[in-house]
C-alpha cells in the first residue's frame, strides 16, 4: 500500500514538473518591427541553441518555465528574457556600436569594449545604406582620420585610402586584409561585406611590414548555423550625368578676345566680322553624355549543426559619362563561403572569390586628354566639316600640335583591358583544449590579364597625335601570391582576475608572376576588327617587332609574438614583437625587428564611475609602436640589366642591354614610428558615443625612389634611372574626433547623427641628398622646372613656384619694381603678372620661388544622418576637405585656344583689373607656374542621399517573402566649392615605381580631371 501511494505521489510530481516544461516559439523584431532573420538565441548556462530563421523565428523544446534565453546579434544589443509563456516576442534594442560586439585585429578578434588601439569599424548596415558601386566609398566621410581619393572618375578607375595623411612620395595606400589574406578591394561585390575595420595607430603592427599605411580589414559575410536557407537579391539601375561644365568662352567671346589678343600683338585681326558666330560649338555638351549603370546580386546563405553556407553573384554594368562605351566598366563576381565542423574540436572554414572584369578607358587625364582638348578647341569649330568628317584643328603655333577634335580622339581610340582573379582563404582550427587552439591559414591570388590598344592610322593635320603607321600591342600579365599563417593562441584567466592571452604567428608571403607583350605595325584595313599581333605582320622602325618580358619573385617571412593581459576588464594592455625578412633588401638589412604596444583603462569600472548614470562608459587608451615598409620595386639594391645601350660592332650600331636603375646595396627598412592617446565615451544612456585621439605618425629612413643623384653616373641613358635610397623622414600629427548621437522619438520614430574631424598637420623633417630636396610633376608645355617638391620644412608636396602681387597698371610701377627681365627675354609691360622679389635681392629670377600651396587638406569632416519613420527611411551623408590646393593645368597657354571665361575680366587698360593679365599674341612671363594658376580646393559634398520605403511585413508575408525595400536616391549630388576645375577632389599624381599607387609629389596638378559622375539611382532589395 505504501510503495503504491509513493508512486502515485511520484507520477503527481513528474506530471507536475512536465507541466512547467514546454516549447517556446518566438518572434525576433528590430526597433521598427522588422525580423531579424540569423539572431543568435540560447538557453543560458546551456549548450542548447538556435537561430531565428527569414521571418525571424525561432523554436527551442523542452524549455522549463523561468528559465532565461540569452539573444544577440551583431549590431544589437545582447538581450536576456526569462521564459513565462510558450510564444513570446522580442523587439532587440539596435546599438550598432555595442562595446559587446566583436573587432576583428587580424590574428587576435576583441570585445569593442577592451579594444586598445585607435579602430573604426563600418558595419554591413552602412554599407548596405550607402549601396556604394566601389567598396572604398563606404569609407570616404564615415571613418575620422580616412581620406579616399579617386585616381579619375571613370568607370573602374583605381581608388586609394589613405590614413591620417600621406608620410612619402611612395606608395601611401593602406594595406587591404579580405578574410585574412592580401586582399583587392576593387574585386569585392559590396553587398558580400560584413563589416570593415580600420586599424589607424600601433595596433595595425601585427601586420608589421604591411602595417606602416594603416590596415583595412574586411569581414566577408557567413552563413549562420541552424538557420533556414535565406536569399537575397539586390537590383538598381541608374543614369550618370557629369557634376559640372567649365565656363568657357563661346563663338562670339572667342572671337572678340582673340581678336584683342591679335592686336595687341600688331597682328591681323583673324575674325574681322564676328556677326553671326553666335555661341558655336559647346565641346562639353558635345562630349558629355547621359550614361546608364545597372547592379545586380544575389546571395543564398543558410546552415545546419555541422555547417554553414553562402554562395553569391552579382554583374555590374557601367558606361563612363565620357565616350560612353569606350570609358565603361563591367565587373563580375562569384563567392563561394564554407564551414564545416569536422568534429567538435576541428573547423574548417574556407572563402573563394572569383572576380572578371572589363575595362574600356580614354586618355582621361594628362596633357592631351579629352577633357583637356574639349577645354581648349575653339568654339568657333564645328564638330564635323562639309564633308561629314571630323573637324580638324589648325595646327598654327597658336593652336599648338597637341589640341585634337575631342569627338574625333575619342572615336579612335581603342583600349581594352580584362582581368580574370580567383582569390580566397582556406583556414583549419582545431580547439586542443578549452584554452589552447591552433590555427593554420593560406589565403592566395592570382589573376591573368590581358590589355589590347590600337593605334589606328590617322592624320589629325599635323599633330603629335598624328599616326602614320597603324599598330597595335597586346600584353598578358600574370600575376600570383600566397599567404600562409600558423597561429598558436593560449588564454588563461587566473584567479577570477587576470586574464592573459598569448598568440604565436609564423607568416610567409610569397608573391610572383610574368608578364609578356608585343606591339604589331600595319593593321590589316586600319581597324579594330583585325586589331592582333597574329594579323599585324608590318616591322618595327628599328626592324622586327617590338617584344619585351619580365618576371619577379619576392617574399617575406615573419615571426610574430603578441602578448595581451586585463585585470577584471580595467586594465588593458597589448604588446607585438615582430620579426620580418624581406627579399626587398640585401643580405645584410633584410631582418628587423619592430615593436609596439597599447594599454587602455577603462575608468568606468571604477567604483566611482560604476553606478554613473551620466557616463556609462568612460576608456583612455595610447599606443607606440615601430612599424616596418618595404613597398618599394623588387630588387632595388641589386644592379639589373634591364636598361637599354647602343654601341658600335664590327662598324656597325648594334642595340643591346644596360644597367638600369642604379643599385643601392646599403637600403634598409622603413619605419612607422606611431604614437597614439585616445578616450572612448558614452553618455545619457549610450545616446552619445564620442572618440577622440591624438596621433603623431613619423616615417624615418624614408625609401625614395629614384632620388636625384649626380649626372655623371649615366642615369639619364634609356631605361637607366637614379636608385631607390633612404633619404628622408616625414611627420604627420593631428587630432580625430567623432561624435554620434542616436535617439528614438517614439516607436515610430528613430535617428543617428555623426560627425567626425580629422585635422592633419604634415611637415618633412628630412631630405638626405645632395640637394636637400625631390621634385616631381610638370605644368604647362615646355616649362622644365618642375612645380612640386618634397623639402625639409615643408609639406609633402607642396606647390613651388613665384608668388605674385597682382598686374602692372603702368610703365611707372614696372621701372619702381625689381626688374623680371631674368624670367626671360621678353620685357615687361603694362597688364603683366608681378612676381614678388622674397629675396630682396633686387631681382626675379628662380631663387624667388617659394611654397605657393600644398595639395594635402588640412582638415577632412564627415556628417552623416540616418532617421526611420515608420516604414520610411532616409539618410544623407557628407564629406568635406579643408585646406587642400589645386594648380589649375587644363588651360593651354596659347594664343588661339579657348580660354575659361573669368579672361573677361582681364587687364585692357590702367585700372580695369589687378587679377587677370592682359591678353597678346606676344611673348609674355605670365605662363610662369605661379599662384596666379593654384587655387583653393576646399570642397563640402553632398556625396549621398537616399529615400526608401520597406513594405509592411503583414503584407509581405501574404505574398511570401520576408521584406521588400523599395529605394531612390543620388550619389554625389552637389560639391559646393570655389575651385573652378572640374573636380576638387582631383588628387591624382604621377605613377610611383609600382605603375600602380600615386606619388604625392606631383599630385594635385589638374590637367582636366575626369569627373566623378553623379549617379541617380532606383533599386530595390528583396529577401525570401
Amino acid at each position: 500500500m505504501k510503495s503504491r501511494l509513493l508512486l502515485m505521489v511520484l507520477l503527481l510530481f513528474t506530471s507536475f514538473a512536465f507541466s512547467q516544461a514546454f516549447d517556446v516559439k518566438g518572434t525576433v523584431l528590430d526597433g521598427s518591427g522588422l525580423s531579424l532573420p540569423g539572431v543568435n538565441v540560447k538557453v543560458k548556462s546551456s549548450s542548447q541553441s538556435t537561430t531565428t530563421d527569414f521571418d525571424g523565428s525561432f523554436k527551442l523544446l523542452g524549455i522549463p518555465k523561468g528559465t532565461t534565453i540569452v539573444l544577440s546579434y551583431i549590431g544589437f544589443r545582447t538581450q536576456e528574457i526569462v521564459v513565462s509563456s510558450s510564444i513570446i516576442t522580442v523587439k532587440m534594442s539596435d546599438d550598432a556600436r555595442s562595446l559587446d560586439e566583436v573587432v576583428v585585429l587580424g590574428y587576435s578578434s576583441k570585445k569593442k569594449r577592451d579594444v586598445t588601439g585607435a579602430v573604426s569599424i563600418v558595419s554591413s548596415k552602412t554599407i548596405e545604406d550607402l549601396h556604394p558601386i566601389k567598396v572604398e566609398q563606404a569609407l570616404q566621410g564615415t571613418v575620422a582620420g580616412v581620406s579616399v581619393t579617386a585616381q579619375s572618375g571613370s568607370p573602374g578607375a583605381a581608388m586609394d585610402i589613405h590614413i591620417r595623411g600621406v608620410a612619402t612620395n611612395g606608395n601611401n595606400a593602406a594595406t587591404v586584409f579580405i578574410d585574412g589574406y592580401q586582399g583587392d578591394l576593387s574585386i569585392l561585390n559590396p553587398s558580400d561585406i560584413e563589416s570593415i575595420t580600420v586599424l589607424k595607430d600601433a595596433q595595425a603592427a601585427i601586420y608589421g611590414v604591411l602595417g606602416a599605411n594603416g590596415i583595412v580589414l574586411v569581414t566577408t559575410k557567413t552563413g549562420k548555423k541552424n538557420s533556414k536557407t535565406k536569399v537575397s537579391f539586390n537590383s538598381s539601375f541608374g543614369t550618370q550625368e557629369t557634376t559640372k561644365k567649365m565656363s568657357v568662352l563661346n563663338a562670339t567671346e572667342y572671337a572678340l578676345l582673340l581678336n584683342e589678343s591679335y592686336a595687341n600683338g600688331g597682328q591681323t585681326l583673324p575674325y574681322p566680322n564676328v556677326s553671326g558666330l553666335g555661341k558655336g560649338t559647346d565641346w562639353q555638351d558635345e562630349i558629355f553624355n547621359p550614361a546608364p549603370i545597372i547592379n545586380n546580386d544575389i546571395s543564398i546563405s543558410g546552415g545546419s549543426d555541422k555547417i554553414t553556407y553562402t554562395f553569391s553573384g552579382s554583374d555590374l554594368s557601367q558606361q563612363g559619362i565620357i565616350g560612353g562605351s569606350k570609358s565603361d566598366f563591367k565587373r563580375n563576381t562569384a563567392r563561394l563561403s564554407l564551414g564545416v565542423d569536422l568534429s567538435s574540436k576541428i573547423k574548417l572554414q574556407t572563402n573563394i572569390i572569383y572576380t572578371y572584369l572589363d575595362r574600356d578607358s580614354l586618355n582621361e587625364n594628362g596633357l592631351g586628354s579629352v577633357l583637356f582638348n574639349a577645354i581648349n578647341t575653339p568654339s568657333t569649330l564645328p564638330v564635323r566639316d562639309q564633308n561629314g568628317n571630323y573637324t580638324l584643328v589648325p595646327s598654327t603655333p597658336g593652336y599648338g600640335v597637341e589640341i585634337i577634335n575631342p569627338l574625333a580622339q575619342i572615336e579612335n581610340t581603342y583600349n581594352d583591358y580584362k582581368l580574370k582573379k580567383l582569390n580566397g582563404s582556406v583556414s583549419l582550427t582545431y580547439d586542443v583544449t578549452k584554452e589552447f587552439k591552433l590555427t593554420s591559414r593560406i589565403g592566395f591570388n592570382t589573376g591573368n590579364s590581358i590589355r589590347k590598344n590600337f593605334s589606328k592610322q590617322i592624320s589629325y593635320g599635323g599633330k603629335v597625335f598624328d599616326i602614320s603607321r597603324s599598330s597595335v600591342t597586346q600584353n598578358t600579365v600574370n600575376d600570383n601570391d600566397y599567404t600562409y599563417d600558423f597561429l598558436a593562441e593560449y588564454k588563461k584567466t587566473l584567479f577570477d582576475s587576470h586574464n592573459i592571452k598569448a598568440i604565436f604567428v609564423s607568416t610567409s608571403y610569397k608573391t610572383w608572376g610574368s608578364g609578356l607583350g608585343a606591339t604589331g605595325y600595319d593593321v590589316p584595313n586600319n581597324s579594330w576588327q583585325y586589331a592582333d599581333i597574329n594579323l599585324a605582320k608590318g616591322t618595327s622602325p628599328a626592324g622586327g617587332r617590338d617584344v619585351s618580358s619580365y618576371n619577379y619573385d619576392e617574399r617575406r617571412i615573419s615571426y610574430v609574438g603578441i602578448l595581451e593581459y586585463d585585470f577584471k576588464g580595467k586594465y588593458l594592455f597589448s604588446g607585438v614583437i615582430r620579426r620580418d625578412a624581406s627579399t626587398k633588401f640585401g643580405p645584410d638589412n633584410r631582418v628587423a625587428f619592430f615593436p609596439s604596444f597599447t594599454g587602455g583603462w577603462v575608468v568606468s569600472e571604477e567604483s566611482f564611475l560604476k553606478d554613473n548614470s551620466f557616463i556609462n562608459f568612460l576608456k583612455l587608451r595610447v599606443s607606440y609602436g615601430v612599424l616596418g615598409n618595404d613597398l618599394i620595386p623588387n630588387n632595388g639594391y641589386a644592379g639589373l640589366l634591364d636598361g637599354e645601350a647602343t654601341y658600335v660592332y664590327n662598324g656597325a650600331l648594334v642595340n643591346g642591354t644596360a644597367i638600369g636603375a642604379l643599385p643601392n646595396s646599403k637600403l634598409q627598412w622603413e619605419e612607422a614610428k606611431k604614437f597614439d592617446v585616445g578616450l572612448d565615451f558614452r553618455l545619457f544612456n549610450e545616446k552619445i558615443d564620442f572618440t577622440a585621439d591624438y596621433f603623431i605618425d613619423t616615417r624615418d629612413n624614408l625609401l625614395i625612389p629614384r632620388i636625384p643623384v649626380s649626372a655623371i653616373t649615366g642615369v639619364y641613358a634609356p631605361g637607366a634611372s637614379p636608385p631607390t635610397m633612404n633619404a628622408g623622414s616625414v611627420r604627420n600629427k593631428g587630432f580625430e574626433f567623432a561624435i554620434n548621437y542616436k535617439d528614438k522619438i517614439s516607436d515610430s520614430f528613430n535617428f543617428n547623427i555623426g560627425y567626425n574631424i580629422t585635422t592633419i598637420n604634415n611637415e618633412v623633417l628630412e631630405v638626405a641628398n645632395s640637394t636637400g630636396y625631390t621634385d616631381a610633376g610638370s605644368f604647362g608645355v615646355g616649362q622644365p622646372l618642375p612645380p612640386s617638391r618634397m623639402e625639409k620644412g615643408q609639406p609633402i608636396g607642396y606647390f613651388y613656384g613665384y608668388k605674385t602681387d597682382g598686374i602692372f597698371q603702368n610703365q611707372a610701377e614696372i621701372a619702381a619694381h625689381p626688374s623680371q627681365a631674368a624670367l626671360g627675354s621678353v620685357t615687361t609691360a603694362p597688364g603683366d603678372i608681378r612676381y614678388i622679389d622674397l629675396n630682396n635681392d633686387g631681382v626675379i629670377d628662380s631663387r624667388d620661388r617659394t611654397n605657393i600651396g600644398d595639395p594635402i587638406a588640412s582638415v577632412i569632416m564627415g556628417l552623416n544622418l540616418t532617421f526611420n519613420y515608420k516604414n520610411l527611411d532616409f539618410l544623407a551623408y557628407s564629406y568635406a576637405s579643408i585646406g587642400n590646393d589645386m594648380v589649375r593645368n587644363y588651360e593651354r597657354t596659347l594664343t588661339d585656344v579657348n580660354k575659361s571665361n573669368y579672361v573677361l575680366g582681364r587687364w585692357t587698360g590702367e585700372g580695369t583689373s589687378n587679377t587677370v593679365p592682359r591678353v597678346t599674341t606676344g611673348a609674355t612671363n605670365n605662363t610662369l607656374f605661379s599662384d596666379y594658376y593654384v587655387e583653393d580646393a576646399s570642397f563640402l559634398r553632398i556625396q549621398n542621399v537616399q529615400l526608401g520605403y520597406t513594405l509592411n511585413k503583414a503584407f509581405s508575408d501574404k505574398i511570401g517573402i520576408s521584406k521588400l525595400r523599395l529605394y531612390m536616391g543620388v550619389n554625389n549630388l552637389y560639391t559646393f566649392t570655389k575651385y573652378r576645375g572640374f573636380d576638387p577632389a582631383a588628387l591624382s599624381g604621377p605613377l610611383n615605381a609600382d605603375n600602380v599607387s600615386q606619388s604625392s609629389v606631383g599630385s594635385g596638378i589638374d590637367n582636366g580631371f575626369y569627373p566623378t559622375p553623379r549617379i541617380y539611382t532606383m533599386g530595390l532589395n528583396l529577401n525570401f
